[in-house]
């Protein structure tokens, strides 16, 4: 079967063609921007791409079109396809009609850490020798690629709860049926399709009613989550926090042991920090146990987990400076990852550099919580592409610890080599490309030390 992707370099558009050529059909797609990473490893796949939406990338009819969800109405190849008549899907209807079909299904959803619970999981099923297959919205360190088919019938997704296609306005989890479901915590996020919390948990409990009653769900006993279940769940519940805990041995959450049903099952030290790692591994743990493998052995395949690219990474080091990326598109992810590092390096320096970029973000409507959730650096840089800069004097005002406003990425970049003070540690947050800043930061405070 020939497939043609529209708007194939997106991490799951992109994993899904890879997926689909692993499969052995013919797969071909087109995005408005072709670049690497995602292009190196679509073309290293034997993938054919088009830049742009032009209609000569339809001269060899497919037999089937998979849309992705930034695809809308007025497109040109969208257009093209539906005037044509052209079987179309969306990619989640796809994975599950080709691809999830007689799978045990281990799904991680939830508004954070999705994607770092999803490569602990599979992480921990391939160490186990599970081989698993998998789906994760991003880079795991343990692993070449973001998706793989896997050797046996054991599939990790990560579920995300946005919608699936400009024609299918359900969320993307819904599709997958899984059999074993983590929901990791539930707030407010995705402003631009969701009017309110209550939207969110009415798409939740749709994914709940699609688990088995021979399936289980794991999830915390927070309010938001639980509202969801007590309108319906007809699977085996075990709650994170209750049946499943986990006993922090250093603040930092280095190590920590873990318990189900107050029996102790084992230890984990690694290189990670913060306690939302540390329920991500539990999460993890417990989902693995639901396909019969040994929580023990589980513990000690997380010793040896790697993260996941551009989740705290590190991407230098100098005598003095330590730069990550982190991947914030929420104020508890910038919250929680920000406190986790404060734990770690106890008195020394944090500078933050965070760009509003997704759009539940820029929207506004987490002006107040964005201000706090920066307060365990020494001083936040907050920056926001265009003109409209009313969030950022809103949240700068706002701030508990020094904070300004940056109007430019070069302007960033004269800036923080006058912020540094003894060990410092700083950490950009940004969903995006960020405008290569990373490398600039790197080529600049490289300089300035030589």
């Amino acid at each position: 079967m020939h497939i043609h992707i529209l708007g194939i370099c997106g991490t799951f558009m992109g994993s899904l063609a890879q997926l689909a050529k692993a499969l052995g059909h013919r797969v071909s797609g087109c995005d408005a921007n072709v670049y690497p990473p995602m292009s190196t490893q679509l073309e290293a796949a034997g993938i054919e791409m088009f830049e742009g939406f032009g209609l000569e990338q339809f001269t060899d009819r497919p037999d089937l079109v998979v849309i992705g969800n930034a695809m809308s109405r007025g497109n040109p190849a969208v257009e093209y396809v539906l005037d044509r008549g052209i079987a179309y899907t969306s990619g989640p209807q796809w994975l599950c009609d080709y691809l999830l079909q007689d799978k045990w299904v281990l799904a991680v959803s939830g508004t954070h850490g999705k994607t770092t619970t999803a490569s602990m999981l599979t992480w921990i099923l391939e160490y186990a020798d599970f081989e698993p297959g998998y789906l994760i919205g991003g880079v795991p360190g343990n692993f070449e690629h973001s998706a793989r088919l896997g050797k046996s019938d054991f599939f990790v997704v990560e579920a995300d709860e946005y919608d699936s296609a400009f024609f299918d306005k359900r969320s993307k989890f819904v599709h997958y049926r899984p059999r074993t479901l983590i929901i990791n915590n539930l707030e407010y996020d995705h402003a631009d399709i969701f009017p309110d919390l209550h939207a969110i948990q009415t798409q939740f409990h749709h994914l709940v009613r699609t688990v088995p009653s021979c399936g289980t769900i794991l999830y915390p006993t927070e309010p938001a989550i639980t509202e969801v279940i007590d309108r319906g769940c007809w699977s085996e519940t075990q709650i994170l926090g209750t049946d499943w805990t986990a006993s922090l041995l250093d603040d930092s959450g280095a190590e920590f042991d873990i318990y189900f049903k107050d029996e102790l099952i084992g230890r984990v030290r690694w290189n990670l920090s913060g306690k939302h790692n540390v329920n991500n591994g539990l999460a993890a743990v417990a989902a693995a146990r639901t396909i019969g493998l040994d929580p023990a052995v589980a513990c000690q395949a997380l010793c040896e987990f790697k993260g996941v690219k551009r989740r705290m990474e590190q991407l230098a080091n100098f005598a003095d400076i330590a730069i990550y990326d982190d991947f914030a598109h929420h104020p508890t992810a910038i919250q929680t990852t920000l406190e986790g590092l404060r734990a770690k390096i106890k008195e020394e320096r944090i500078v933050a550099i965070i760009e509003l970029r997704s759009n539940t973000m820029k929207s506004g409507v987490h002006n107040r919580e964005l201000a706090q959730a920066a307060q365990s650096a020494d001083v936040v840089l907050w920056y926001q592409a265009g003109d409209d800069h009313d969030n950022l004097t809103s949240i700068v005002h706002h701030s508990p610890v020094a904070a300004k406003r940056c109007n430019s990425i070069d302007d960033i970049v004269e800036l923080v080599p006058t912020l540094i003070s003894g060990k410092t540690h700083v950490v950009v947050m940004s969903n995006g490309g960020f405008g290569g800043i990373h490398k600039k930061l790197i080529a600049k405070l490289s300089e300035d030390r030589w």
